[in-house]
């Protein structure tokens, strides 16, 4: 059970991490493109806000093989493995580093031996209760303790990669479209896999001919529920990657108004306010993944439900 467990939680971080497999030489034409943007800038020497709001913009939200960070600019490696190249972009290092403070935090959490928990134990408990008892349970019934070890990978790596985000000097992977892309892989093979396991292929097909539809409307009846059933995936990828894509935008360009004296005042306030919104909306939008996840878990599982 232990073992099934941990490679469901290793199923979400392989498949997150092969959905950027496609980035890497996208990323180097992007880097190319943005070389000769600076280049032309550079020979006309006119830098104005137009150019300081596309590098904002670009920091934040478009991968690269390139980590600025603390005024360091780092050119990250490329690997090539059995014939294979692999380019370690931005947004995968700070993925892995959103999944390494997620280990931290538990790990911290397991060192207290006290019998009532303090810091981050005690707040970790709570969101492990939340999540049982309010997202997975309903959904999921029986199966909750099962599945709940990748319900908190999902929860804690979306929560922290959305907050990472928010740093000056920081990216959130969840803005690339690519990663919640591999997220809602994660989703509909759960989705596919335990369907078939709770009703056989026999029933979990059966499920996509509804009863009581006359004979002449079946065939069209089968495509609908079909688009239904892969549509709920493609929802779960634009809402995250839209949902923070958005926020970033915004906040860098509330930034990249700030060129004088006098817009820097409002600038910064407004900057203030939607950061703070920020936070809230990366709470709620991990919230959000995971219950619609397991919503669709459920009525996958559990159809007369």
């Amino acid at each position: 059970m232990k073992l099934a467990r941990l490679l469901i939680i290793s199923l979400l971080v392989a498949l997150a991490a092969v959905a950027f497999a496609r980035e890497g030489h996208k990323v180097q034409h992007g880097d190319a493109v943005a070389q000769k943007t600076v280049e032309h800038a550079d020979g006309k020497h006119e830098e104005g806000l137009g150019t300081t709001l596309v590098h904002i913009l670009e920091h934040h939200l478009v991968d690269s093989q390139h980590m600025e960070l603390f005024g360091m600019d780092i050119h990250l490696p490329h690997f090539e493995i059995a014939g294979y190249e692999f380019a370690l972009t931005k947004h995968r290092v700070w993925w892995l580093i959103a999944l390494m403070l997620m280990g931290l935090l538990v790990w911290s959490a397991a060192r207290q031996k006290t019998a009532v928990p303090t810091g981050f134990r005690n707040m970790l408990e709570s969101m492990i209760l939340f999540v049982r008892n309010e997202v997975v349970r309903p959904n999921l019934h029986d199966k909750t303790d099962t599945f709940m070890p990748y319900f908190m990978t999902l929860f804690t790596g979306i929560l922290f990669s959305n907050l990472l985000g928010l740093l000056p000097w920081g990216s959130s992977a969840t803005g690339n479209v690519n990663v919640t892309a591999g997220l809602a892989l994660c989703t509909l093979s759960l989705m596919v896999g335990m369907g078939v396991k709770e009703n056989g292929l026999g029933g979990f097909l059966h499920h996509f001919a509804p009863p009581g539809v006359p004979g002449w409307l079946m065939p069209l009846m089968i495509i609908i529920e079909i688009v239904s059933f892969l549509i709920r995936p493609f929802a779960l990828t634009i809402r995250l990657f839209a949902n923070m894509l958005a926020g970033h935008a915004v906040l860098a360009v509330l930034l990249g108004l700030i060129v004088s004296v006098v817009f820097a005042p409002p600038a910064i306030l407004v900057a203030v306010g939607v950061f703070m919104l920020e936070i809230i909306v990366a709470l709620i939008q991990s919230y959000i993944f995971i219950m619609l996840t397991a919503t669709f878990m459920g009525l996958t599982m559990h159809p007369s439900h």
